[in-house]
Parts: structure tokens; sequence; C-alpha cells
């Protein structure tokens, strides 16, 4: 499919302290998807991508395994309507 989509993925499991962020704005960048992702209190990692149907279910599927050092117990997806995002980074 080739229209822009929005996802909202929360990911859960042992998603802090192992470069999941980081490995996600080098994936994402590659991808050429806009966006942005974070740590959140609890210990998951939420991200927003912008991009391509296929593009952005791509990945989808990375964060369900996200860098070596993850452990991805889960991953939330809930589809949003496009923001018009052009770049993609860490929120704090």
């Amino acid at each position: 499919m080739s229209q822009l989509i929005r996802a909202h993925v929360f990911i859960s499991g042992r998603v802090q302290g192992v470069g999941y962020r980081f490995a996600t704005v080098e994936t994402a960048s590659q991808l050429g998807l806009s966006g942005w992702v974070r740590n959140l209190t609890d210990g998951r990692v939420e991200a927003v991508f912008e991009g391509w149907h296929d593009t952005v279910e791509e990945i989808i599927r990375w964060c369900h395994q996200g860098p070596p050092a993850a452990v991805v117990k889960d991953v939330v997806v809930e589809y949003e309507q496009p923001e018009g995002l052009h770049r993609f980074e860490v929120h704090k």
C-alpha cells in the first residue's frame, strides 16, 4: 500500500538501558520515517512513526525485536492521523 500513515507504538519488556531509543532513531532514519521515540517512567518505550504504510509496518516488525540487548515482551500499536512530521528524533 502506498499511503501515508501514523503508528503510535508502546514497547514493553527490557527496552530501557539497552540502546533501544538510539537504535530506533537509526533504523527509522535509514527507512526514511519521521517521528520520535522516548522512554516512559513505567519502563516502556513510546514511539511515533509516520511514513508510507509498508515502511511503517516494517519498523513495527523491527520493534518486536529491537536492538540485540533488548528483550521485547509486547508491542501495542495505535493508528492515528499523520501530523506531517519532518524528521525522526529522541524526545525527553
